[in-house]
C-alpha cells in the first residue's frame, strides 16, 4: 500500500547529512512492512490533489509550530479534515500530533513546563512505553472525538486516538540512539543543558520505537470505513 508523507520540517544540514532528510526517517521506521512512499512537503506549499492520492497518511515532525502563522498550516488543516471525513488512514509525529489535533478541535500551546528531551517513560493502560521526545509544545486540549491512549506527568496527550482510523504520537519512534545523540548535539542550544544532560544519561537504554511503529503500521493498514452520506466529519 502507499503511505503520503506529508513533509512539514526541514532536517538540520548536520543531520541530514547523517540520517537523511526527514521523509527517509519514516522510510526506515515502516521498512519491510509492506509500504511504498511518495512525499508531499506540504511546508512548501506542495499538497496531493486528493485524500484519495495515497491508501493512508503520515504527517511528519517539523521545527514549526502547530499555531504558527504559517501559509500552509491552514490548508494542511483543511487537508487533515477531508482525509479524517473519508475516514481514510491517518498518522501523526510530533508536530503532525499537534496540528491534527489542532485541526479537528483541540488545542497546541507552548508548555510552560519546559522540555521534554530524550527518553521519556509514558502509561498506556496497565503497561510502560519509553519512547524518544524532542518537544515543548503540547496538546493542552484534545478534540471531542479523540481518545487518550497513552499520558505521563509531563504529557497529559501523549497518544490520542480516534474513531476513522487516525493514531498521533507526540513522541518520536523514527528517532535512533544515534539520531537523537545528533539532535543533542546539533538541535539543543534552545533546550537548557540540565534537559540535554539526562537526556545523554539515558540515550541508549531500551525503548518501544518498535511496538509504536506497529501501532502505527496496523493504523495505517486499516481499510477506510465505507462512504457516509455527509462525506466528512463535522468538527
Amino acid at each position: 500500500m502507499k503511505v503520503g508523507i506529508l513533509q512539514t520540517g526541514h532536517a538540520h544540514p548536520e543531520i541530514q547529512a547523517r540520517h537523511g532528510p526527514v521523509d527517509r526517517w519514516f522510510h526506515r521506521l515502516l521498512d519491510d512492512l509492506g509500504f511504498a512512499f511518495e512525499t508531499w512537503p506540504v511546508l512548501e506549499g506542495v499538497f496531493p490533489d486528493s485524500p484519495l492520492s495515497a491508501d493512508g497518511w503520515l504527517v511528519t515532525g517539523s521545527e514549526h509550530g502547530a499555531y504558527d502563522a504559517l501559509a500552509w498550516i491552514a490548508p494542511l488543516e483543511d487537508f487533515i479534515r477531508e482525509v479524517a471525513g473519508l475516514e481514510h488512514p491517518l498518522v501523526g509525529i510530533c508536530f503532525g500530533h499537534q496540528v491534527i489535533a489542532q485541526a479537528l478541535g483541540g488545542r497546541v500551546e507552548k508548555f510552560e513546563g519546559g522540555w521534554a528531551v530524550g527518553q521519556q517513560r509514558y502509561r498506556m493502560g496497565d503497561a510502560s512505553l519509553v519512547l524518544n521526545a524532542w518537544h515543548q509544545d503540547q496538546v493542552v486540549a484534545r478534540p471531542p472525538h479523540a481518545r487518550r491512549v497513552a499520558t505521563s506527568d509531563f504529557c497529559d496527550n501523549a497518544i490520542l486516538a480516534y474513531d476513522g482510523n487516525i493514531l498521533t504520537v507526540q513522541a518520536h519512534p523514527e528517532f535512533s540512539e544515534a539520531h537523537l545523540a545528533d539532535m543533542i548535539r546539533f538541535r539543543g542550544a534552545s533546550v537548557p543543558e540540565g534537559v540535554l544532560a539526562d537526556a545523554r544519561t539515558r540515550n541508549g537504554r531500551r525503548n518501544d520505537n518498535a511496538m509504536l511503529r506497529e501501532l502505527l503500521a496496523t493504523t495505517l493498514k486499516a481499510a477506510p470505513s465505507p462512504p457516509r452520506s455527509r462525506g466528512r466529519l463535522d468538527f
